[in-house]
């Protein structure tokens, strides 16, 4: 906009502007941006690290059983000097304990084949052909590792290599690597089919879906989470046809979600994320001097309180806190105002407004936030930043097939090693 566009413009024009270009900028912590992408302090305004006044310090627990003991004990008096005998008393007065890893190194089991000629008649037989001569020579283990550090800790192949070779001695090539993938692939495939069975069934369905890039171009990680299982799938749209592809027809009776319209119209009644909502609102606290984004952000502390303590309260109370709550975001959502941000803010609540009190109807069963969700796609974040995206499609597939299979053990408590490794070893 140069001179002549300003004046052209009115006085109420000119001072809309001038506010405008005084709102503070949308941070993590007031919009739906990355942390990523927030202005860092100055070392002047920084919080310092390490533990905050008043933390309670915490000293590492006793091992349960530890592999082996060494006992320290006195052998002479510190006052008079005189000898301790191997019978004198003693009294344990602690007990420390030294953790180190033992030296690793592969184990190698050579397989010999051998013939005998019989005696009797001649014939020479052969022993069976041991699988480690027709499959691939290396172990569960190892294929668990290499899953575990590509898929979990986003480790490039080059790096995957050295890590093998370093602390293990170990030479891999990047295409052996390769291979362990593709060759469990159909056990995660296998996992992730049963996981996508107990999606469909469930009543109530979250999703989310975050960027990544897969051969170059810009495509979506999406989640879908229940009480069952965790399902993730890679696409190269953001559209709802991936919901209705996941979901093969199956509608359950609470859909949890953002406002994006493709997550829209899933299931029966939607609970839209109110931690969305909630950063919208703390941006019109900060943007304007309106009292509703205030007023807004007093009934999602109340609401908050309420999610927080609903398996704890009757269903008579359940109810006429509900009511309470409907009765006061209908008035907040009537409120008249000149002010732009806070108009604007009221709109979009107001767009939402069947979808925020639906976890009442079902207590214990809907969380009032998509928080859920957000941590399970955390970790592709992580892998986008640190490698860029995956090479071909079949890579983003195998890695969405892991992530489910070990999200969806996570939800009983399996570790992701351990469930890895008994998918492969299976």
């Amino acid at each position: 906009m140069n001179r002549t566009d300003l004046e052209r413009l009115s006085k109420e024009e000119l001072i809309e502007l001038v506010l405008r270009m005084q709102r503070p900028d949308k941070t993590s912590r007031t919009s739906s941006k990355p942390p990523s992408t927030d202005r860092k302090e100055t070392r002047e305004n920084s919080t310092p690290g390490g533990a905050k006044p008043g933390h309670e310090g915490h000293s590492r627990k006793l091992c349960d059983a530890p592999d082996a003991f060494e006992d320290h004990a006195p052998t002479q008096c510190a006052r008079c000097g005189g000898a301790f005998g191997p019978e004198a008393e003693r009294r344990l007065i602690g007990e420390y304990d030294e953790v180190e890893l033992p030296p690793v190194h592969p184990f190698v089991r050579r397989h010999r084949r051998y013939a005998i000629r019989c005696a009797c008649c001649g014939k020479e037989t052969k022993a069976t052909l041991p699988s480690a001569a027709v499959g691939t020579p290396f172990g569960p283990r190892i294929h668990a590792l290499a899953i575990y550090l590509k898929t979990r800790q986003a480790v490039s192949y080059e790096r995957l290599q050295r890590l093998f070779l370093d602390p293990f001695g170990l030479t891999l090539s990047q295409g052996a690597l390769m291979n362990m993938f593709s060759r469990t692939a159909a056990a995660f495939e296998e996992k992730r089919n049963t996981a996508l069975t107990l999606l469909r069934a469930a009543d109530v369905v979250a999703s989310d879906e975050t960027g990544m890039r897969i051969e170059g171009v810009n495509a979506y990680h999406w989640v879908f989470r229940c009480d069952r299982a965790v399902v993730h799938e890679a696409d190269f749209t953001r559209s709802a046809e991936v919901v209705r592809r996941t979901m093969n027809g199956a509608r359950p009776k609470v859909w949890l979600s953002d406002r994006y319209s493709a997550q829209q119209r899933h299931a029966d009644s939607q609970q839209a994320c109110l931690a969305h909502l909630a950063r919208e609102v703390a941006f019109g606290v900060e943007a304007s001097d309106d009292a509703a984004p205030f007023r807004l952000k007093l009934w999602f502390d109340r609401a908050f309180a309420l999610a927080g303590t609903i398996a704890d309260i009757a269903p008579s109370t359940l109810n006429a806190k509900r009511r309470e709550l409907e009765r006061q975001i209908d008035d907040i959502l009537g409120t008249q105002t000149t002010c732009a941000v806070a108009a604007e803010l009221i709109a979009k609540i107001a767009r939402a407004r069947d979808q925020l009190l639906t976890f009442c109807a079902f207590p214990g069963k809907v969380e009032p936030t998509n928080n859920a969700c957000e941590r399970a796609l955390r970790p592709a974040v992580i892998q986008r930043k640190v490698t860029n995206g995956y090479r071909a499609m079949w890579s983003a597939d195998y890695e969405t097939a892991v992530r489910t299979t070990v999200d969806t053990a996570a939800i009983g408590g399996a570790s992701a090693f351990q469930t890895i490794l008994a998918t492969v070893a299976a």
